[in-house]
């Protein structure tokens, strides 16, 4: 049994408690959130003990992992505090607000030895597994281009003020649209990239804050877009997009020598995913472009060749949210967990945590041309 506590109860709490079910060998003990009556509605509604404040949940001894789920910007304070109690942190993207602050991070935690992990857990979904045996097989031959696209659609045009997770906490709009898409999201994107890719070398990126007027007055708004060009040590290049204002599309297209892999949704944790080998153009590809240029338009039904791939039989499929994230985000705390007792680190640890963070960062900066420095 591993003992978990959760620092922070807003919205992505109700994810991680939906997905908790999934994993009885890990047991929370208690929370904690800064702000009294989000803390006493979370803790009623789940039936979860609250710490009365920060040091007394990090002065328990019984806790094994402390799961950070505050705002980004809280997130180094409170990794620091813990790694500094003597315990292992799972903390939520990004690990830090700055490369400076992810490296002091990952050094104490080698210092300590402690395990530093960092979410999403998508790159652990089912559908990552059976993306990467395809091409473990040579299904698609040898990959070189990649196309990632982490858009979210135009929220800041829904009645997001009124939108509410189960526990009753709203959603965070304000601070979304202030953090930025791409610290946001760009990350679930990433896991996959590197998981199947291994470590990128090169970034060239461009941000921008290109709708302005989102309904909350003069706040300073992070970039809703992002687009960056990455180069990993294996030789594939990959775009990756990210914004808030496009129609919603998360999926990842990976093109190879022999054919093609799409994987429809990358926060679905058991995605439909359609491969295809080379073919020459058909009739179909020249009756519907010729169409959507008679339109001006591109069509609305997107046509995916091939066939869609299955999942295994005999594996049951893990209970996931609903709505919109249809991730496992209890995974990445039980991967970690089962890190510690056996010694060996998940994926997503310590220098790669460092590695991914430096690489959001830049991409949410808009680097142009620049180099990863942490590389593991």
């Amino acid at each position: 049994m591993t003992n978990i506590a959760f620092v922070g109860t807003g919205y992505v709490a109700d994810y991680y408690m939906a997905t908790l079910q999934n994993y009885p060998e890990l047991r929370l003990k208690g929370a904690w959130d800064h702000d009294p009556q989000r803390l006493r509605q979370f803790c009623t509604f789940y039936t979860v003990t609250p710490y009365a404040g920060l040091d007394a949940l990090l002065g328990d001894e019984t806790i094994d992992i402390v799961v950070n789920l505050t705002t980004p910007e809280s997130h180094f304070a409170v990794n620091m505090a813990t790694l500094n109690a003597g315990k292992h942190v799972y903390c939520e993207k990004p690990m830090a607000m700055s490369v400076e602050e992810a490296e002091t991070l990952a050094l104490l935690a080698e210092q300590k030895n402690r395990l530093l992990c960092g979410a999403p857990a998508n790159g652990l979904s089912d559908a990552f597994m059976l993306a990467r045996d395809l091409m473990e097989k040579g299904e698609i031959g040898r990959p070189n281009l990649v196309y990632a696209e982490m858009d979210d659609g135009p929220v800041f045009r829904d009645d997001w003020r009124r939108w509410r997770n189960r526990s009753g906490a709203p959603w965070p709009g304000l601070h979304e649209f202030e953090v930025g898409c791409t610290l946001e999201h760009a990350g679930y994107a990433l896991s996959w990239l590197y998981g199947l890719f291994g470590p990128i070398t090169h970034v060239a990126a461009s941000s921008a804050l290109t709708f302005r007027d989102k309904g909350v007055g003069d706040h300073p708004l992070g970039p809703d877009f992002s687009v960056g060009c990455l180069t990993f040590r294996s030789g594939v290049v990959a775009r990756l997009t990210s914004g808030l204002a496009a129609p919603r599309d998360r999926s990842l297209t990976i093109l190879g020598e022999q054919g093609s892999l799409i994987v429809r949704d990358l926060w679905d944790n058991r995605s439909a995913i359609n491969l295809q080998r080379n073919y020459r153009r058909s009739l179909l590809d020249i009756l519907t472009d010729g169409l959507e240029s008679r339109l001006g338009r591109k069509l609305p039904i997107r046509f995916y060749r091939g066939h869609s791939i299955r999942y295994p039989k005999g594996k049951q499929a893990m209970r996931v949210p609903s709505y919109p994230s249809k991730i496992d985000f209890a995974r990445g705390i039980q991967a970690q967990a089962e890190g510690i007792r056996s010694g060996h680190p998940p994926l997503f640890s310590g220098r790669v945590s460092l590695h991914l963070t430096e690489v959001i960062l830049a991409l949410s900066s808009g680097l142009h041309d620049h180099t990863v420095k942490n590389q593991p």
